[in-house]
């Protein structure tokens, strides 16, 4: 079988298989994808970042869908300095009608990278926001707002952060 008919075969697979498996590993979450702004405070600066933020949240108990744990990326840029933080912790969140407020606390790593110099200290991140439920089927859009800290060769980062975009639950 030539390889362009494996892709094919794969392909079609995946497709005919995906609805009814994915049911059966995550039964609730969502994704996010978004753009995203920062304000930093790096060592004895403070800078402006323009970026772009990305969550997935399973919801693992049915009977409590409340609480989800989520899994958060981000990644903020200026000229000669890249900010990437990756997250994980739980989120609680509410729905009422439309709206689904949410807060959440997570702890992971964050990359600094400035002038090829390339720092990876610990981040905690507080910060919550609210999901709108948009007319089509399993869309909302989100706004967000987070407070990052970490803290590297004894000194202290601080950035918050705030960011919109579309959700799809699943």
């Amino acid at each position: 079988m030539s390889k362009i008919a494996a892709a094919v075969l794969s392909f079609v697979c995946l497709a005919v298989f995906a609805m009814p498996m994915s049911a059966q590993l995550i039964p609730h979450g969502n994704a996010y994808v978004g753009a995203a702004y920062s304000r930093s405070d790096i060592i004895v600066n403070r800078y402006g970042f323009k970026g772009w933020n990305g969550s997935g949240e399973f919801i693992p108990f049915v009977r409590r869908s409340y609480f989800g744990v989520v899994l958060d990326a981000s990644g903020f840029y200026r000229p000669g300095i890249s900010l990437y933080n990756f997250l994980l912790g739980p989120r609680i969140s509410y729905q009422y009608g439309k709206w689904r407020p949410f807060g959440h606390a997570m702890g992971g790593v964050q990359r600094l990278i400035s002038d090829s110099i390339t720092y990876h200290p610990i981040a905690y991140d507080i910060g919550g926001g609210v999901d709108y439920k948009l007319p089509f089927r399993n869309f909302s859009w989100r706004v967000q707002g987070d407070y990052v800290h970490s803290r590297e060769l004894s000194a202290s980062q601080n950035q918050v952060r705030a960011s919109t975009g579309l959700v799809w639950r699943f």
